[in-house]
């Protein structure tokens, strides 16, 4: 369903659960990156009624994630760590050209959030499949259907923006490239990386 290229090598699962504090600390900055992405398409495409009734829902259910991630470190007795680079959505955000017109741009923003919500719904997967942890496992297991929904929204909205060939087209490649990332990826306590 979610079309990646290059599933996440299962052994990632040992690799986090070496370092739970690090994976919910990393975890929460997503969800709190998520938010923000969501109120950066509603400030730059206010004109877009629909996409910005979406991003306003999406930015609070973003940041009650966040608070929920931020309750499981509370209550392991840990405190929120510094943010940390996301090397994965580095070099993801090098893919498309710089420029272009301004529905060019918001498909290209479209397709990234979109390929983000897959890949955090399939690490996700993962984590409520194989971490020992049964309290997290099940935790991950309802975040990963919301992930899966935003997935489909993130590529519905690329599509009524943009030309939807053009928009298909753009994905595949932009599938082929985020899988030559993974490759080199998926070694540290991440959630991308």
């Amino acid at each position: 369903m979610l079309g990646l290229k290059l599933p996440t090598d299962p052994r990632w699962v040992n690799i986090v659960e070496k370092n739970i504090e690090e994976i919910l600390t990393d975890h929460a900055y997503c969800e709190q990156k998520a938010a923000s992405t969501a109120i950066s398409l509603i400030i730059g495409f206010p004109e877009k009624s629909e996409l910005v009734k979406e991003m306003t829902a999406l930015a609070r259910e973003e940041m009650g994630h966040f608070n929920m991630v931020h309750e499981k470190i509370l209550a392991r007795g840990w405190v929120l760590g510094r943010e940390r680079k996301d090397e994965y959505v580095l070099q993801l955000m090098q893919f498309f050209p710089k420029g272009g017109s301004r529905e060019t741009h918001l498909v290209h923003k479209l397709l990234y959030a979109a390929l983000i919500e897959a890949r955090s719904c399939e690490r996700f997967r993962l984590l409520s499949e194989h971490i020992a942890d049964r309290e997290l496992a099940e935790f991950y297991r309802k975040l990963m259907v919301s992930e899966a929904n935003h997935y489909t929204m993130f590529l519905k909205f690329a599509r009524k923006y943009g030309s939807t060939s053009e928009v298909n087209e753009k994905w595949q490649a932009l599938l082929t490239y985020e899988a030559e990332i993974m490759k080199n990826l998926g070694k540290k306590e991440t959630m991308h990386g």
